[in-house]
């Protein structure tokens, strides 16, 4: 694609360029105002070669447009120690970090501009270029290592088409502008600044360097140019030796993306009123009290109701997921609800589970694997329980307990993976999720908080980001802690008469137990669309807490073996 910029065509004139730009610019800030409004997000990515004006570009823009609603994000100079450990250690693994969450972290809410001066192709780029092969190597190893790169190329265009899709689906526009310069002009640039003592620092020695590489660079670039050119997110070409022909066609580009999304976007108070209508179709009969105090006839109509709009719920999920999933996924009416241990067994066989567990988290820290473990399940499952022995195992300082209240104002105004790309454990730390992102193939799809496009597109955007923690080299284990009906009901009652736990136990709890039929079919098809082989989910049956525990622990502490100790 770089081809196509032609370095000879004539510059523009400051006299042509003036009125030009600022009728464009004075559109773009209008609708800046009116995205604003509407809630549209605007992702501004500018990539392109060290030296090819891409700060110039930016500052250039902010200088017009307002500054409440836009946030800059400079990725920084990549280190090329890093890159040469990567390449000899794991090539499906970091180590670190997962690449995009860096970026994930940086967006800004829907209704703003989010500026990257570089981003996710120059992180991506930069792993594979300063890995690949020294000249000196033999024939067998550069093979051996340029066959790895090229697996890990795809992965980094998976993951880059996984992030900018699902921006777009939910409501913002992605603009992709990359500035292409010569090696000559490169060349001259980068060794004017580091010649001049005020600008020296602006330019590292990695990046001079790097002047010796552009045509490996520019293979590169182009490879990724080509494998990522979407439609719902093209690249647009910048010659970065004429800034104000560059100038006028990023305004320019703002300007009709911007436009265009606008247009597209339905009419907010429709929307709205769509919105609200879905949730009032969900919120089941009005009819007043819980199971306890209603009588059977009225019991008996709730149970028909909430089945009729499971129904409904599951004709909008998806068939089958683009995602391999396990033949053997669970599903509820497979459950063993007589598994038991005795008080004696399970303090036996706890102290063992916990202290095993200890040992390899001292192993995980020193190898940098990062553990994630998520805890869905019902209310009164006994995923608190879980949680609390699986915690007590570990050294305070390696384990984080993240709890999924339910979303705030800044959290909304994100796509609904956000909250969770910026809570990941640091590599050899736990994560320990109470409630996870799963709630929007659950209590958001049976409660109507998610539109059925959301809900149901969510699927394999769950399957996208697990698969990329996978890559980054997480364990990754998915609990879903069950409780047959007549035991939760036993635990509600339970909770309700002791002082201590009335807390545990509210209104809403109840409520949902009338809403069993849709929850039940929103989990079978979790269950379906989800278990992959990397992050399969696994059944906790907790008729009997400890048993639950128990099982919890042994799997937690087979699944880290595995990983540390597979050769």
């Amino acid at each position: 694609m770089l081809e196509k910029i032609d370095f000879d065509v004539d510059k523009i004139t400051k006299e042509e360029y003036k009125p030009l730009h600022k009728e464009l610019v004075d559109r773009l800030v209008v609708l800046q105002q009116e995205a604003r409004r509407r809630n549209i997000g605007l992702v501004v990515l500018f990539e392109g070669w060290n030296g090819a004006g891409k700060g110039g570009r930016i500052s250039d823009l902010l200088y017009e447009l307002d500054a409440r609603a836009t946030t800059v994000h400079v990725t920084a100079n990549f280190n090329v120690e890093d890159a040469r450990r990567y390449r000899e250690e794991h090539m499906g693994s970091t180590g670190y970090f997962p690449m995009m969450q860096e970026f994930w972290k940086a967006l800004g809410p829907r209704g703003n501009i989010t500026f990257f001066d570089r981003g996710w192709y120059t992180t991506a780029a930069q792993r594979l270029i300063y890995a690949l092969p020294d000249k000196d190597v033999s024939d067998k190893k550069r093979r051996k290592i340029e066959k790895r790169l090229g697996v890990q190329a795809e992965s980094f265009v998976n993951s880059i088409e996984d992030f900018e899709s699902q921006l777009v689906d939910d409501g913002y526009v992605v603009v992709k502008f990359f500035l292409h310069i010569s090696e000559k002009t490169q060349r001259k640039r980068l060794t004017g600044l580091a010649e001049d003592p005020s600008t020296a620092w602006r330019v590292s020695q990695d990046e001079l360097d790097a002047i010796d590489d552009y045509e490996r660079t520019y293979r590169v670039y182009d490879r990724f140019l080509h494998a990522t050119n979407y439609s719902f997110a093209p690249w647009v070409l910048l010659n970065g030796e004429d800034k104000r022909r560059a100038n006028l066609t990023v305004v320019r580009t703002l300007v009709e993306k911007l436009d265009s999304a606008l247009h597209r976007q339905k009419d907010p108070a429709a929307e709205a009123a769509a919105q609200a209508a879905l949730a009032n179709s969900t919120q089941g009969s009005q009819v007043e009290g819980d199971e306890r105090t209603r009588t059977p006839e009225q019991n008996e109509q709730l149970r028909h109701e909430a089945e009729a709009a499971a129904a409904a719920q599951h004709a909008h999920a998806p068939i089958a997921s683009k995602f391999e999933i396990v033949s053997d996924f669970p599903t509820l009416t497979g459950i063993d609800r007589h598994l038991r241990l005795t008080r004696e067994d399970y303090k036996r066989r706890l102290k063992i589970e916990q202290k095993r567990l200890f040992e390899l988290e001292l192993e995980m820290y020193q190898k940098r694997v990062p553990l994630m473990i998520c805890f869905e399940g019902l209310d009164a499952a006994g995923k608190g329980g879980a949680i609390k022995r699986v915690a007590q195992a570990l050294d305070a300082r390696a384990y984080t307990i993240y709890p999924s209240p339910a979303p705030t104002k800044d959290e909304l105004l994100h796509p609904h993976l956000w909250r969770y790309w910026t809570r990941l454990p640091k590599a050899g730390h736990v994560g320990i999720y109470d409630r996870t992102w799963y709630g929007r193939v659950l209590v958001e799809r049976v409660e109507g908080f998610a539109s059925p496009a959301e809900w149901a597109r969510a699927y394999d955007e769950i399957n996208e980001f697990e698969r990329d923690l996978e890559r980054w080299g997480a364990v990754l284990i998915k609990f879903w802690v069950d409780v047959s009906p007549d035991v939760q009901m036993e635990r509600f009652e339970a909770r309700e008469q002791d002082p201590d736990k009335q807390w545990k136990i509210t209104a809403e709890d109840w409520r949902n137990r009338d809403k069993f039929p849709q929850y039940k079919s929103a989990i079978e098809d979790m269950f379906r669309l989800t278990s992959t082989e990397y992050a399969p989910w696994i059944v906790l049956e907790s008729d009997d807490k400890m048993y639950a525990r128990i099982k919890a622990l042994r799997i937690i502490n087979d699944a880290l073996e595995a990983r540390l100790h597979d050769n």
